[in-house]
């Protein structure tokens, strides 16, 4: 079975407000998926509620563990990096390394150090002597040399510049997935990881509007490209969403693709960062 998370129902509420509504899913092994949402979302803390951080109505299974009443079995085989990486601030980095070979049972210390080997972070420095940056490079690091079967990240690059953006995914995908473990990454930076992505999935106002794999978008949206003369007969159709773009205006649609458009424009593949701003901006559309 390839199952590794089955979410039934599950509700997140602060008080009177609902920030995750009512949502099922599962998540397979093997996959790399994308979380998209405006901020207030929903995303950090369905994520929070996954790793059984904060309560929840409905049921929560990963490997077979209900985070409630498992969450320490869980942890052997689950790595969270949150939106703030909180490590001690006190610690050195080749005191925290001995520390994990204490506190986790499946973290491997030299591939950590291997790891470390490829930044600028130095074994005795002290975490509050990091900046941002290195500070998250430290931590999935950590987290990566665990023998883990799910790692979920909370906007894990933020704070880093775009050469390490890019190393901080390359190290992910070479190092560290595989046909039996899957990654659920949070993140704002749509454009730079559309490319490593197997799947997708978005949550406008707390509920899930669109999961499914990044191959299939293709055959349930269009775009079309056309001039401001058509501008009226496109409005009429019941297109998701309208933005220009150099070269003309263009327009999103959810399949069926309108025919009688065709004569306007030319269609063309819809890019995940503008199916967001589409699924964010406009009512749901999309069925999971």
């Amino acid at each position: 079975m390839s199952e590794l998370v089955a979410i039934h129902d599950l509700s997140v509420s602060y008080g009177a407000k609902q920030a995750v509504k009512p949502m099922s899913f599962q998540l397979e092994r093997g996959r790399i998926i994308g979380l998209l949402g405006s901020n207030g979302a929903g995303k950090t803390s369905l994520m929070q509620a996954m790793m059984g951080l904060i309560p929840f109505k409905g049921t929560i299974n990963i490997l077979g563990f209900d985070p409630r009443t498992q969450r320490e079995a869980m942890l052997e085989h689950v790595c969270y990096i949150p939106d703030v990486a909180i490590l001690p601030p006190w610690i050195e980095v080749q005191q925290l390394l001995q520390l994990m070979c204490g506190l986790h049972p499946k973290f491997n210390r030299e591939l950590a150090l291997q790891k470390l080997a490829r930044t600028t972070i130095k074994l005795e420095s002290k975490v509050k002597q990091l900046s941002r940056g290195m500070i998250v490079q430290l931590h999935l690091a950590i987290i990566s040399a665990i023998d883990a079967k799910l790692m979920i990240l909370d906007e894990p690059t933020l704070g880093l510049d775009i050469p390490a953006r890019k190393a901080f995914y390359d190290m992910l995908v070479s190092d560290w997935c595989n046909e039996e473990r899957t990654v659920l990454i949070a993140t704002h930076q749509i454009d730079e990881i559309e490319n490593l992505l197997s799947d997708v999935m978005m949550i406008k106002d707390g509920e899930l509007v669109l999961h499914d794999q990044l191959d299939a978008l293709e055959d349930r949206y269009i775009g079309l490209r056309y001039s401001s003369e058509h501008s009226a007969a496109v409005a009429a159709a019941a297109q998701l969403h309208c933005f220009r773009q150099m070269g003309g205006e263009c327009a999103i649609f959810a399949a069926p693709f309108p025919p009688e458009l065709e004569q306007f424009g030319q269609t063309f593949r819809v890019e995940l960062a503008d199916l967001f701003v589409a699924l964010s901006q406009g009512e749901r559309h999309a069925t999971v």
